[in-house]
């Protein structure tokens, strides 16, 4: 252990190091939205920690002998190893705690099941080698019920003396003003179905989802979004053979 883990464990600071995919260039961070969710978690709480980015094509020994068989995103949390997203998430959540560090887990549980499909149907979208089918119209039909639950009232936002029907929720995120653990997932996935399917299907979110375009405009003006996220050509690279073989 050297002097300045040594030092920070007596502050009981955790030394924290996360392992996420390298680019195409073997260095800068590379098209994961699971490496991405992890990097905003850290980000978010507000915890200090090294990222290393992995070239799955020449994986260091050091890295193989460290996590065996195990392709990033993967935690060190004080020398231990910590592998699967979701048990990470848990992990950390847990042992980074108030007072301290923010507690990111959102209030309202449907929140966390908000989109929970629309990967999935982007991905059988972009997949799918001919243009003349379904997928397209599935992936719509995910994309709306995502738009209508961000325009749709949180019980907090609900002024009960207020006169006449509802408005429409204009808050910035699927739980309310502030990122949660649910948007780490989402907001990965979210951006990478925008980028993709404009590029390869000249696809774009329909202008009168308000509810989407407001999540992702108030996303790219967070920096634990957009200095988390890999640029665009990296994103775009990722899916260029599953581009090809569109017809």
């Amino acid at each position: 252990m050297s002097w300045y883990e040594t030092a920070v464990r007596k502050l009981g600071i955790p030394t924290i190091e996360l392992f996420v995919k390298a680019g195409s260039d073997g260095e800068s961070i590379g098209n994961c939205p699971f490496s991405q969710r992890l990097f905003m978690i850290l980000w978010l709480k507000g915890v200090i920690f090294n990222v290393t980015t992995v070239d799955l094509k020449r994986k260091p020994a050091d890295l193989q002998d460290l996590a065996p068989g195990t392709n990033p995103p993967f935690v060190t949390f004080n020398g231990e190893v910590k592998v699967d997203v979701n048990k990470i998430e848990e992990f950390l959540e847990e042992k980074l705690t108030p007072p301290r560090y923010p507690r990111l887990a959102p209030k309202h549980p449907e929140s966390n099941t908000a989109g929970i499909d629309v990967f999935a149907k982007f991905s059988a979208y972009i997949k799918n080698q001919r243009k003349d089918t379904n997928e397209e119209k599935a992936l719509l039909k995910s994309l709306r019920r995502l738009d209508e639950f961000l325009r749709t009232l949180l019980p907090e936002e609900i002024d009960a003396d207020a006169p006449g029907d509802l408005p429409e929720s204009s808050r910035s995120f699927l739980d309310g003003s502030e990122l949660t653990l649910a948007d780490c997932n989402l907001l990965p996935k979210l951006h990478i179905l925008k980028v993709v399917a404009k590029k390869y299907r000249g696809f774009e979110i329909p202008a009168e989802m308000t509810g989407v375009w407001r999540y992702l405009n108030c996303a790219y003006q967070r920096e634990e979004f957009t200095s988390t996220c890999p640029i665009e050509r990296e994103i775009e690279f990722a899916y260029l053979d599953v581009a090809k073989r569109i017809k």
